[in-house]
């Protein structure tokens, strides 16, 4: 359930009291006595007396607490399972470490003498309390001496599971290795990792684990040095690193590097003032100098002259570091260790992670305990730190992130790799060398390749400061297409250098089974490295972006030779070096005869990596109202609005409000009073409005409520009606707005006549939903604001809202907009466009600009061009403005003539009043010429068009948006440029891997430690799609899928959840609603016709269609992981073909808007495939055009795969869709369902491809995703195992249906066409007759007014006669019979009366069932 992102514990919300009871029957399980343990040794040499927990029992027990303790947002798991990590645990600690925790820790000393009083209080009282015999005293430590118990005698020792075992006879001391065992101890080190990675179990945790020394124990174990506790061995180390982290455990504050030493060497001094005091024969190491002393090798050496005796004395006596009772402390080894390890000198963590190499090599990328392969199942733990709730400090944040990161990179350029190579068709010829017979796209055979610099280290390093080297390859073999991509190679590429060395003879099939992926493909050793410049044969510079080739000197390149001069990675290189010198190793640099290279788009890890070894590196400043809630800790509420100083009191909502009604609607909890400029009493008041908010927010809060239900808060509106007493007063203020100057000009504010058609549904869309206003409040005000938008409610819409607010409210202040794709980020600035935002403060960073549906050019070029060009409009301007001054002056209007070019005259002389107001406009219009030609003066005093760009985003731009990887790739250019910033807004952050939510707070220098951001709203939906993650062990086990949203949504953070959607008919909504609080429609939704007529042709508005095996099987696997069905991409293609015939996918110009588009959408299917059917399936279908699917070149890229009007597959980049013109084209997409998140259609069909398992279903975000993008029809493709998944997922009602279910009646002949495609290929076709005044079938129509639970509702009927085989009428052949026997021999349509002339074409009634 944990890693199928299911709720756990909800089953106990409402029973609490059953949930204490049943967790402490699951505690009883883990006292152990000393009498227990014995049996537990008995037990293995067959002495049994009783039952006891088997070992893989122990590993689930370990399994069920380890959930506990990820689960503590649950305040139901929290409340218990917390108390075993509580002061009474200390109660198990020994005296010795008891003593020394009380002394550093001087505020835990109250708290314990509060316990201890309890229990003189209880023997006052008669009672017996012993604090000692409660489950939290001894819980941890039992199950910690059960694990050493284990580790140290039952891992090597086959004990017997069963009488048989006992019968053939048992011997102790087998070697054999108990893999369950080591799964246990597996767990329990995952267990303790967890304890001590989180700082409310770390606080008091750390100093048991610390008095039984387990990492000193594990160290020692067998198993840390067994071939097969290599994980178990990642595992202590990892453990090791938390026990030892740099934080104070009860401040909770990060420790820096100077607290972090001077630390080490008061320790160190204790010590040897305490040698030289008590033990004379450490009088040597009494008087050595700290740094002879601090290393591991030194420090055993000099301690190794006292006797066990004595050693145990100091360990245990005068250092008091274990107790005396502890077994363990009879070994002089074990002694040693604790010693050793506790007065050793730790690496700092900066330097561990800055020697760390940013490419993986070949160890790493298959070691299968680091980077798993895709098929992991979740039975098993990793070596893998884990992004839960809560974090130690901000550095500990980063490392796991950058861990996490690196190795999920690792794992998709080893499958990139294991891709490419054996297509190279490696051998080793007569010579001995390595050859190629075949040729790879990514991958090409190096000519020569050497070392051509390495500089020397700087001060304070030991690796090399640059490492640079030349490879010279050759592009001979390719044709022109691939040639031209690796000619694209630029500055800053990353590639990778292999080195492969097949085996002289094949292996054998027993041989290949056996064999590593390396050892297969021939793989010896994997190096990265960095692009610093290309040449072609003749040495000419290629693809230069520095400037060094002028535009009109560059030519093409010549020659096949290429020659790429690459930056090594020093660290990586330093290692190697030091093997050849200290180890004998192998010089891999001479080894080199692949070079590969990789799709841009996921290539640039590199520069993400090395921004978050950045922050590591400085001193990393969150907004000190954000910092503690960012790490999990102290009220979730202290980030809200409500909570922050400064906010703005009086806010312009410029056009949010249509009216005064839609005012008080917002606010419910408020006592709405309108008034004046001056403050008396508006009668008539209209929008626009600016609103006053009341200082003593703090009490009332409830009035904007966060993460509770719109319900309650509906019900506590409806409760203070009548009670205006507790109403806080709301003073709005309606105002005129000035006079824009008669002056046509761009982005002028426009009134609610002249709004676009989807600026327009936005007021109607914001009206009556109340939870949108305070979306748009929270976000203007200082904070961190959280909007959920389920999907259709508006989160755009919302966005766009907050933006232009903000800006004409704070319009010195700067904003980034951050989303997760192109596509998002173009739909929110488009729309940003149309608002009254002056364009010259609007810029779009990243490739994507040029996706824009704009004439205008948003990228820092363009916008340097378009000042440019301004200036010289200004300048024209002022120029006529000083000759009109020259004529003879009006003593009441001077600039008459300089206004005479106005539409309409500026004054009208009806009043005084109008005219001041119009002669203002004017006034207020030369202000803005003159401040806008004073924004101009830097682009002129600027020469450079890279001064001008760089002025333009850190200084004139006003809002600037990105992608959050544009952000990572680019973060230092922007601190180098310093880029500023104060409001963050991020859409779709529920689908932002939380470190690239991360990165872009912190784009900006620091001021004097003070963080700039003053406010962070997060917009997204966390029911839907998680981060792409490919690895299902970085998914499952590390949690890397979650986002920064969904994890402040689990801290309990409050967020406001918009409640209204307005994209699906109310059938198709209730599909999904049942995941959100209270999501209802929009009455747009629920009044516009279009979501009332039927889906002519189809008898449902969604339908699971039972897909039988097609040619006797259902899925298959061409090759591994890939998998495909044919009989369900057929029933597509048929359908699809059905509704293009019916007329479902004309073009939007033939119909009028709305447009039709269908929408094939494919679940982890073979896209390919897809594509290849329809190319053979649609040359069946008349007047329709033969497609011809090649492959497309922007495979892989973020844009969705369309079928043009010529028939080739389109790559659009990330933008909704290719339109035809044509009355045969369509609009078509084919897509996985997380390419096509956030994106809607009218019609899905979906294909769910899995028959033998359930696959991706498992996941609930899959199930809701799925059911989200559709407008009018669904149609599913699946088997009916897969069936109850989705009806227990989505409240569906338990009807399955096995056929589509189509209507026949005005388009017999088309319907028929259907059904005998579908039954020629499936038998998956029922025709239902229909009479003209009615679009339901007879078998379902009775049901209509009775069944709306079942998804069936009444609407009216438009049907229309469309003739589209105008071939087959015109030469006599088959025509469409109507219903009262008479044949259509019309070829003009008539349009429908209840549409007043405008013709409905095929929209008729509502069919909506299952």
């Amino acid at each position: 359930m944990f890693r199928e992102n299911v709720a756990a514990w909800i089953c106990f919300y409402d029973r609490k009291d059953m949930f204490k009871a049943f967790l402490e029957r699951v505690l009883r399980l883990k006292e152990a006595t000393a009498s227990e343990l014995l049996f537990f040794r008995n037990s293995r040499y067959g002495i049994s007396k009783g039952r006891s927990l088997t070992i893989a029992e122990k590993t689930n027990y370990l399994l069920f607490m380890i959930n506990a303790f990820q689960s503590l947002e649950d305040e139901i798991v929290s409340e218990r399972i917390m108390r075993l990590a509580s002061l009474e645990c200390w109660h198990s600690l020994s005296y010795g470490r008891f003593q020394m925790e009380l002394c550093l820790n001087e505020n835990l000393i109250k708290k314990w003498r509060r316990i201890a009083k309890r229990a003189k209080d209880a023997a006052k009282r008669g009672e017996t309390f012993d604090p000692t015999t409660m489950v939290e005293a001894k819980f941890l430590r039992n199950i910690i001496e059960e694990f050493l118990d284990v580790l140290d005698s039952g891992v090597f020792s086959r004990k017997p599971k069963n009488d048989e075992d006992t019968d053939l006879g048992y011997v102790h001391g087998s070697e054999d290795v108990d893999d369950a065992c080591v799964l246990y101890c597996e767990r329990f080190m995952e267990f303790l990792i967890d304890l001590l990675s989180q700082l409310p179990t770390r606080r008091l945790v750390r100093p048991l684990v610390a008095d039984v020394a387990v990492v000193s124990k594990c160290h020692l174990s067998a198993l840390y040095r067994h071939e097969k506790g290599k994980l178990f061995a990642q595992l202590v180390d990892l453990l090791q690193y938390y026990e030892g982290f740099e934080i104070d455990d009860h401040q909770g504050r990060q420790m820096t590097d100077d607290e972090v030493l001077q630390s080490h060497y008061k320790r160190l001094r204790a010590f040897q003032l305490l040698a030289f005091k008590k033990i004379p024969k450490l009088r040597e190491l009494a008087l050595a100098n700290i740094g002879a002393i601090n290393k591991r090798a030194d420090l055993a050496k000099k301690l190794s002259i006292l006797s066990p005796e004595e050693l145990r004395d100091l360990v245990c006596g005068k250092l008091k570091l274990v107790s005396k009772d502890d077994p363990w402390s009879e070994r002089v080894a074990f002694l040693i260790e604790v010693m050793v390890s506790f007065f050793e000198k730790q690496q700092s963590q900066k330097e561990a992670i800055n020697a760390l190499p940013l490419y993986p090599n070949e160890q790493i990328m298959w070691d299968e305990s680091l980077v798993p392969s895709i098929n992991y199942s979740g039975e098993g733990c990793l070596a893998l730190p884990k992004l839960n709730l809560q974090f130690l400090t901000l550095h500990d944040y980063l490392l796991r992130n950058f861990n996490l990161f690196r190795l999920e990179s690792t794992y998709e350029i080893r499958e990139d790799i294991q891709e490419a190579v054996p297509h190279l068709l490696a051998y080793v010829n007569n010579e001995g060398e390595t050859a190629f017979r075949g040729w790879s796209r990514m991958a090409v055979p190096i000519k020569e390749f050497k070392i051509r610099e390495v500089k020397q280290p700087n001060i304070g390093e030991v690796k090399p400061s640059a490492v640079t080297a030349e490879v010279t390859f050759s592009i001979s073999s390719y044709k022109a297409q691939i040639r031209s991509e690796w000619n694209a190679l630029k500055e800053h590429d990353v590639l990778f250098l292999l080195s492969i060395r097949p085996s002289f003879e094949p292996l054998s099939a027993e041989e290949a089974e056996k064999a590593t992926v390396p050892q297969k493909l021939g793989l010896q050793c994997v190096r990265g490295c960095e692009i610093i410049e290309i040449r072609d044969e003749e040495g000419t510079l290629m693809n230069d972006f520095t400037g060094r080739i002028k535009r009109d000197e560059w030519k093409p390149p010549k020659g096949e030779l290429r020659t790429v001069t690459v930056a090594l990675d020093t660290a990586q290189y330093h290692m190697d070096v030091c093997d050849i010198a200290e180890k004998g190793a192998d010089d891999v640099y001479g080894t080199f005869n692949i070079l590969m290279r990789r799709k841009p788009k996921e290539n640039n890890f590199k520069a993400i990596l090395e921004s978050i070894r950045d922050l590591m590196n400085e001193t990393c400043i969150v907004p000190d109202w954000l910092h503690d809630i960012f790490l999990g800790y102290g009220n979730p509420s202290a980030a809200q609005w409500t909570n922050m100083p400064d906010l703005i009191e009086k806010v312009d909502f410029k056009d949010t409000f249509l009216d005064a009604a839609h005012v008080k609607e917002s606010f419910p909890n408020y006592q709405v009073r309108f008034i004046n400029s001056d403050g008396t009493e508006n009668l008539q008041p209209c929008s626009p409005f600016r609103i006053k908010f009341p200082k003593n927010l703090e009490g009332k809060v409830h009035a904007l409520p966060a993460n509770v239900t719109s319900t309650k808060s509906s019900e506590d509106a409806s409760c203070m009606e009548d009670d205006h007493s507790d109403k806080l007063e709301l003073l709005v203020e309606a105002y005129v707005p000035p006079d824009p100057g008669h002056i046509p000009k761009i982005n002028q504010s426009r009134t609610q006549l002249d709004l676009p058609l989807h600026r327009t549904i936005m007021i109607l869309m914001v009206k009556g939903v109340h939870t949108k206003v305070e979306a748009i409040i929270s976000g203007i005000q200082p904070g961190l604001t959280m909007v959920v938008g389920p999907p259709g409610t508006g989160k755009t819409d919302t966005a766009v809202q907050i933006l232009n607010v903000l800006y004409h409210n704070c319009p010195s202040q700067r904003t980034l907009i951050i989303t997760h794709s192109n596509q998002a980020l173009n739909d929110l600035f488009e729309k940003i466009m149309e608002r009254d935002v002056p364009a010259r403060y609007l810029l779009r960073l990243g490739q994507g600009e040029q996706e824009l549906a704009t004439d205008l050019d948003f990228s820092r070029q363009g916008r340097v061009n378009a000042m440019l060009v301004r200036r010289l409009e200004l300048l024209s301007e002022v120029e006529r403005l000083a000759r009109s001054l020259q004529l003879p002056e009006d003593d009441r209007f001077p600039f008459k003539e300089f206004f005479s070019n106005t539409p309409k005259p500026i004054f009208t002389g009806q009043s005084f009043e109008k005219d001041m107001r119009a002669a203002e406009g004017c006034f207020r219009h030369l202000k803005t010429m003159f401040q806008e030609l004073e924004e101009c003066r830097a682009f002129e005093l600027l020469k450079s068009t890279v001064d001008r760009s760089n002025y333009l985003m850190t200084k004139q731009a006003k809002i600037v948006a990105m992608t959050c990887t544009h952000a990572a790739l680019k973060r230092k250019d922007f601190l180098h440029l310093g880029f500023k910033y104060d409001n963050l807004l991020m859409e779709e952050s529920a689908q932002i891997l939380e470190i690239e939510t991360f990165i872009p707070m912190l784009l900006q220098r620091q001021e004097d430690g003070y963080a700039r951001l003053k406010r962070c709203i997060l917009i997204g939906d966390h029911h839907q799609l998680p981060p792409v993650v490919k690895n299902m062990a970085f998914q499952k086990y590390s949690h890397m899928d979650q986002s920064l949203f969904t994890r402040f949504v689990r801290l309990g953070i409050p967020y406001i959840e918009l409640n209204a959607q307005g994209r699906a008919r109310p059938s198709l909504a209730r599909l999904y609603n049942w995941r959100y609080k209270d999501l209802g429609d929009l009455p747009y939704v629920r009044e516009n016709d279009v979501f009332h007529r039927a889906n002519a042709g189809f008898a449902y508005d969604y339908q699971l269609v039972d897909v039988p095996d097609y040619n006797g099987r259902g899925e298959s696997a061409p090759s591994p992981w890939f998998y495909q069905n044919e009989g369900e991409a057929e029933f597509i293609v048929s359908v699809y073909m059905y509704m293009r015939l019916l007329g479902r996918c004309v073009p939007y110009d033939f119909i009028g808007p709305p447009h039709k588009v269908t929408d094939i959408l494919a679940v982890y299917c073979s896209l390919q495939f897809l594509k290849w059917l329809y190319s053979a399936r649609l040359e069946r279908v008349d007047h329709v055009g033969i497609f011809t699917m090649n492959d497309s070149p922007g495979e892989g890229s973020h844009g969705i795969p369309l079928i043009n009007k010529t028939g080739e597959i389109e790559y659009n980049g990330g933008r909704s869709f290719y339109r035809c013109t044509t009355f045969t084209g369509s609009e078509i997409c084919v897509a996985t369902v997380d390419k096509f998140q956030g994106q809607q259609n009218d019609f899905i069909l979906l294909s769910l491809v899995r028959t033998r398992f359930v696959g991706h279903l498992r996941d609930h975000l899959q199930i809701v995703m799925l059911k989200t993008q559709d407008q009018f029809n669904l149609l599913v493709d699946l088997r009916n195992g897969q069936h109850c998944k989705l009806q227990n997922a989505s409240g569906l009602p338990a009807q399955e249906t096995h056929e589509v279910n189509i209507l026949a009646g005005t388009f017999s002949r088309l319907h028929m066409r259907l059904h005998t495609w579908c039954t020629d290929i499936l038998g998956l076709a029922r025709v239902h007759q229909f009479n003209q005044f009615s679009a339901y079938p007879a078998d379902v129509s009775t049901k209509i007014d009775t069944s709306e639970e079942n998804g069936i509702e009444n609407g009216e009927t438009s049907l229309y006669a469309m003739d589209i085989d105008t071939r087959d009428s015109a030469n006599g052949g088959d025509k469409d019979i109507l219903l009262d026997g008479k044949s259509n021999d019309s070829a003009e349509p008539e349009p429908s009366a209840e549409e007043d002339g405008d013709v409905s074409y095929l929209d008729s009634g509502v069919m909506v069932a299952l």
